[in-house]
């Protein structure tokens, strides 16, 4: 009868709504019975020719009975409604907080694991499904067992074989539900699945919009989307169909029995073996035994849905956490640095293609981090930067080789530790990535800032914004309190990402990853970023990668990857002399650009001629 004891365990101070709903429930029962018999002695008074002032007594007291009925009948239903509803509530705040409480253990890098559009529909529609579990279907469940049995006591004094033949046939609902139960279970699962899938294509499709657009994409995702829904369209109609069906059966259950019941009565009453009070009282209390066990049939379905729900978010709460993790970087650490040897990284359920390279983003990488200056990363597109960029700021984990974070108080080293070891509350302090699409929140400046430090003051604030040139567009737009729309939409491209960086910079971080931070924006922006990038790297760590060699040049190292491997690394002139990849990558570029080669290199330049394919692959 679907009863999830870690469920119910899980939010165990729930069982005090349940039960006082329980209890309100039966006592507006008994109120009603006592109505009833109130109301059936009435007439067996008058049945029997009773009068003069004993009628003008009963009727006073069965106006007494009434009016005190009525009353409690209303209490109960207040007081079942406000059972119910704290009891929802509860469920509610419990079951996402829970949820909210694995994402954060789960880490930046949760998406590796769990789509956002399924924890979305989990921790909306699917916690809200739950709230009929247990407002409505777990207090209808116990009193539809209840009511009949209390039922049954009170009319075996008045009519024992009518009482009987009504508990005999409450049953037979109770084991249709449990049939139409197994058959739902798959059934409404299967709903689930199609439902979540059906809300991460939407969203995705929704997201990437414009893309689609643009390359003319989007008649062909729609008529996908077209069939995805027609799927979802099926499944749901199969379920209503089979829901449709169940009701049916219980409807016929529920009046057929409660029919039989008042056929023995009457039967009963005209043999002479009941009173008109007895036969009275089964007619009207006969649908009594039907209507909890009807309503449950009717919660069963709800009920059932939220339970396909629940498997979805225990899922999600089952997902593996992986080791506990213990290290902290020193409190003391002014600046840190980081040491990568023979980095390894693979996403999961990466296949390997036949005849293709292998499923590594990462293969067997070495690099050095100092505790202070620019470091570069560079190379064509898909060669793994932002997987290793993710990889040290302990967004990818499960990663293969060792990345030995290392604390440093201006010259003194203070200690180091493996980066999968360390606490994200103590490595997020410390280390900051920031990508080409880092989130702007809907709200103030102020507010976006805050993120970085809840405890900076305005002065702090405008000092940020002031080093990537921000200062003066928001002091004339209306200061710190500028409303951001969502996903700065109101915000340019490179006003979007100054932001971002000045967000960055005002939480004082030791090591800052710069991962394309200066893609798809305009060139002045660009400047006054890479401004802000030079400024910063002479007090602290920046790794920066750029697909725009030009903003590496001045990089203490630079580290040249290909297909997920370190191919090449040195300065920008030690490289470009030695007329590698990053050789060939820069010429190309500077081609691109409007340059030549020759103008820097003069006759002696190398060969620097690249492929048409090779071109197509790094733009």
């Amino acid at each position: 009868m679907m009863i999830n004891r870690r469920l119910i365990a899980m939010v165990g101070d729930v069982k005090k709504y349940i039960a006082g709903n329980i209890l309100f429930q039966w006592l507006a029962m008994l109120a009603n019975a006592g109505m009833i018999f109130s109301l059936g002695m009435l007439f067996q008074m008058l049945s029997d020719g009773g009068g003069g002032d004993g009628i003008e007594s009963r009727l006073a007291w069965t106006f007494a009975v009434f009016t005190a009925s009525a009353a409690i009948r209303w209490v109960c239903a207040v007081m079942g409604s406000r059972m119910s509803h704290l009891s929802s509530v509860r469920v509610k705040e419990v079951l996402r907080e829970n949820i909210y409480r694995k994402l954060v253990s789960l880490g930046v890098g949760y998406t590796r694991r769990v789509r956002t559009s399924e924890v979305v529909q989990v921790a909306g529609e699917g916690v809200d499904q739950l709230e009929t579990y247990f407002g409505k279907y777990l207090p209808q469940l116990v009193y539809s067992l209840l009511a009949p049995v209390t039922l049954f006591a009170l009319l075996a004094f008045v009519d024992l074989v009518a009482a009987a033949v009504l508990l005999a046939c409450v049953p037979l609902i109770l084991i249709s539900v449990m049939v139409v139960g197994k058959i739902a279970k798959k059934r409404f699962r299967k709903y689930w699945g199609v439902y979540t899938d059906l809300g991460a294509d939407f969203l995705e499709n929704v997201q990437g919009l414009t893309t689609l657009k643009i390359y003319r994409a989007d008649g062909r995702r729609h008529e996908e989307m077209k069939r995805d829904a027609e799927r979802f369209r099926r499944i749901t109609m199969k379920v209503l169909t089979m829901q449709l069906g169940s009701a049916t059966v219980m409807d016929i259950i529920a009046f057929g029995g409660a029919a039989a019941g008042i056929i023995v009565a009457t039967f009963r009453y005209m043999a002479g073996a009941t009173g008109i009070a007895g036969c009275f009282a089964v007619i009207l209390l006969s649908a009594e035994f039907f209507i909890p066990m009807r309503l449950l049939g009717s919660y069963f379905h709800i009920a059932m849905n939220g339970m396909s729900a629940c498997d979805r978010i225990f899922d999600l709460l089952d997902l593996p956490e992986g080791g506990e993790k213990t290290q902290v970087i020193d409190e003391g650490a002014e600046t840190v640095g980081i040491a990568a040897e023979h980095l390894t990284f693979a996403y999961e359920n990466a296949e390997i293609p036949a005849g293709g390279r292998d499923s590594y983003a990462l293969k067997d990488v070495s690099l050095q981090v100092p505790r202070c200056g620019l470091i570069a990363v560079v190379g064509e597109s898909g060669s793994g930067k932002s997987s290793l960029a993710k990889a040290l700021a302990g967004v990818n984990e499960g990663y293969e080789g060792s990345v030995r974070v290392r604390a440093f108080a201006a010259d003194s080293p203070l200690g180091e530790a493996e980066l999968s070891e360390i606490r994200e509350d103590s490595l997020m302090k410390h280390i900051v990535l920031v990508s080409a699409n880092s989130h702007i929140f809907k709200g103030t400046v102020r507010e976006n800032l805050r993120i970085a430090d809840c405890g900076a003051n305005d002065e702090d604030m405008w000092r940020a914004l002031s080093s990537v040139r921000l200062d003066e567009f928001i002091r004339a737009e209306g200061g710190l309190d500028t409303q951001v729309a969502e996903n700065a939409a109101n915000l340019s491209g490179g006003q979007r990402q100054r932001l971002a960086l000045a967000r960055a910079l005002l939480h004082d971080a030791s090591l800052y990853i710069l991962d394309e931070a200066t893609g798809n924006i305009d060139a002045e922006s660009e400047n006054v970023i890479m401004a802000a990038v030079r400024e910063l790297a002479h007090t602290k760590s920046v790794l920066l990668i750029s697909h725009r060699l030009a903003n590496v040049t001045e990089a203490q190292r630079i580290y040249v990857l290909k297909d997920g491997r370190l191919v090449e690394s040195g300065r920008h002139d030690e490289l470009t002399s030695a007329g590698g990849v990053y050789a060939k990558l820069y010429a190309k570029q500077e081609e691109l650009e409007g340059f030549e080669p020759q103008r820097k290199y003069g006759a002696s330049a190398p060969d620097l001629t690249v492929s048409k394919g090779e071109a197509v692959a790094y733009a």
